[in-house]
């Protein structure tokens, strides 16, 4: 049994909250920029008393609307400032903030109200609204849904002035009852209900406290990695605050007292990084998969040529990236060469994330080994970090004595604990408080204090962690092999062809794959061979040079696992996976249980004679 620990480098008072925290940063730096938000076409910013001020008259209009001490407050909005804004003023209320994801079904919607009871809801669009109206309570005290047991008493719509309805709502409520909330509120006390995101299952309340969250945070801010959150430094908060990993980084930021500012239209993201230079950035490896393939992408459409040169750019970035873990260090000849292609490729690549990033991290999934490799090699590195949203994201992370391939050491006030079965366990401050309406499933998932996460792994010599695979997706063949589908996965959607991979084969005579082609990187195949667009997806599935390109991704993930364990057929979906089809989580983790029943016909068709 393997178990290492990371000694907390900090405390929490039993008076502690996240908001009183951000206060005393306020208290510290009154007129630091925390926060630059959109208003009448610009972009305005935020000073910090400025935002504790806007957080109390907001909290003035909960108070007023009835919202009592440890009532739950759902928010249901896509990433923006009023996310951040209504979530301190829910906890200056002494609510409880329940997140909702903006790209959420009607049924897991329903599910998390219901569960939660929820008694007051704020929505980001009509769209959205629409969606919770029929579990709103009547003039009778029961929701237009038949057979709910929703306790919903209002909606607001920040698009329809939700905030300012709050505002002039609270009017006649004095600060001093927004301070005896405040007072009122222990480090111990439930600061928000997190419903996981889940690849399987209906999802669960996580209950995360003041002092989890506040855990996280200062375990954040005062490892290594952490030091980029302080005055000065840029933040571009893209990823659903509704997720642990956003939300607990976007806390540190800031407690820490960086500038931070939000967008969540992915489809415009390379133009918000131009414009906001962000310094750091946090994402999911879909996230830089796609700088990656863009860049790739555009080098083609502009001649074969620099087609061509892109390709070994990456090549001698990612050896460069691998000689700087060896004693000698990259040799002068790769040197050399490794500065040409700085400035015909690197450059430009930086240029289109803002130009100012000193390094990204990235959760939710994990990232293949060369992607990172990559990345570090053009002077952007990329640092992994593990946890769940029972860990209050990340329990480990990666940094300054980087090993690529693994998710770092412990945080501060974090233990790891590889048990008998190879299962990952977590013990320390940021561990949740158990689940919701649950305490079946909260028994289950610990081992007295240990927390079990259903992940494998194994602690290096080095102290960091190696996640192997995650123990509810092994795949048990019929030969009785298990079979753990993540690492291959990983490695196959690296593959610039491949945009989502699932391993297949439990109970069946081998291994099998279903895979999606990546949109940018299909069209620039397309451009290469002058196919024209016309030709569907599942005509191009039987072209026998596009198989050939798939076979040698899988051919390469086969030469890392054993035989029996190797990739004998793979299937080619006419469509990419997607949220909006509830085949991906926010995080863009493939929901197995949902694709394979989806695809049924096509896993069958692997197995047939």
């Amino acid at each position: 049994m393997q178990e290492i620990t990371t000694e907390a480098q900090y405390t929490i008072g039993e008076k502690e909250t996240c908001l009183t925290a951000l206060m005393a940063t306020a208290q510290a730096r009154p007129y630091g920029v925390l926060f630059t938000r959109p208003k009448n076409y610009e972009w305005i910013n935020v000073t910090a008393a400025e935002f504790i001020t806007e957080v109390y008259d907001v909290a003035k209009g909960l108070i007023s609307a009835g919202v009592q001490q440890g009532d739950r407050v759902a928010l249901l909005s896509e990433t923006r400032y009023e996310w951040n804004l209504l979530d301190f003023a829910i906890w200056a209320a002494g609510a409880v903030t329940v997140p909702i994801y903006g790209s959420s079904s009607l049924k897991q919607i329903e599910w998390i109200i219901e569960d939660s009871q929820a008694v007051f809801a704020i929505t980001e669009t009509r769209d959205h609204t629409d969606l919770v109206k029929h579990l709103e309570l009547g003039e009778d005290g029961t929701p237009a849904l038949q057979g709910s047991n929703s306790q919903l008493r209002r909606i607001l719509e920040i698009n329809s002035s939700a905030v300012e309805t709050l505002k002039f709502e609270g009017r006649s409520i004095d600060s001093s009852e927004v301070d005896a909330r405040i007072a009122a509120t222990n480090s111990s006390d439930l600061a928000s209900l997190v419903y996981t995101s889940g690849t399987t299952g209906r999802p669960k309340g996580c209950r995360l406290t003041h002092a989890n969250w506040l855990a996280e945070a200062r375990a954040v801010l005062t490892n290594p990695i952490g030091a980029i959150a302080t005055p000065g430094t840029r933040v571009l908060t893209f990823l659903p605050l509704a997720h642990v990993f956003s939300r607990a980084v976007s806390l540190a930021v800031a407690i820490g007292g960086a500038t931070q500012s939000h967008w969540s239209d992915f489809s415009t993201i390379s133009l918000e990084f131009q414009r906001a230079r962000p310094n750091l950035i946090l994402g999911v490896p879909r996230v830089f998969e796609k700088v990656r393939n863009s860049a790739a992408t555009s080098a083609y459409e502009d001649s074969s040529l620099k087609g061509a040169l892109f390709i070994q750019a990456e090549k001698i970035a990612q050896e460069y990236s691998k000689a700087l873990d060896t004693p000698e260090g990259p040799s002068r000849f790769l040197k050399l060469k490794h500065a040409a292609f700085d400035k015909l490729v690197y450059a430009k690549i930086r240029a289109a994330i803002g130009n100012s990033v000193k390094y990204c991290i990235s959760g939710g999934s994990a990232m293949s080994p060369e992607l990172l490799h990559f990345f570090r090699g053009i002077g952007v590195p990329i640092y992994e970090g593990y946890g769940l949203t029972e860990t209050t994201a990340a329990a480990a992370v990666d940094f300054l004595d980087q090993k690529i391939g693994t998710v770092g050491k412990p945080v501060g006030g974090v233990s790891l604990r590889i048990n008998e079965n190879g299962e990952i366990l977590v013990k320390g401050n940021v561990v949740f408080d158990g689940y919701w309406n649950n305490e079946e499933a909260t028994k289950e998932s610990f081992d007295g204090e240990w927390f079990n996460t259903g992940d494998l792994g194994e602690l290096l010599d080095s102290g960091h962690l190696v996640i192997t695979g995650r123990k509810k997706d092994l795949i048990v063949t019929a030969g009785g092999k298990n079979v753990s589908p993540g690492p291959m996965e990983d490695a196959l959607r690296a593959h610039p062809m491949i945009s989502q991979a699932m391993v297949v084969g439990d109970g069946k005579p081998f291994v099998g794959l279903l895979i999606t082609l990546d949109e940018e990187a299909l069209k620039r195949w397309r451009l290469d061979r002058n196919i024209p667009e016309s030709r569907s997806i599942s005509d191009l599935a039987t072209d026998p040079v596009l198989r050939a390109e798939i076979q040698d991704a899988v051919n390469a993930v086969n030469s890392t696992v054993s035989h029996a364990e190797a990739i004998k057929k793979f299937y080619i979906l006419d469509r990419d996976l997607s949220e909006e089809a509830d085949e991906l989580t926010p995080t863009m983790k493939v929901k197995r249980n949902i694709v394979a029943r989806r695809y049924a016909d096509a896993i069958d068709h692997l197995y047939k004679r």
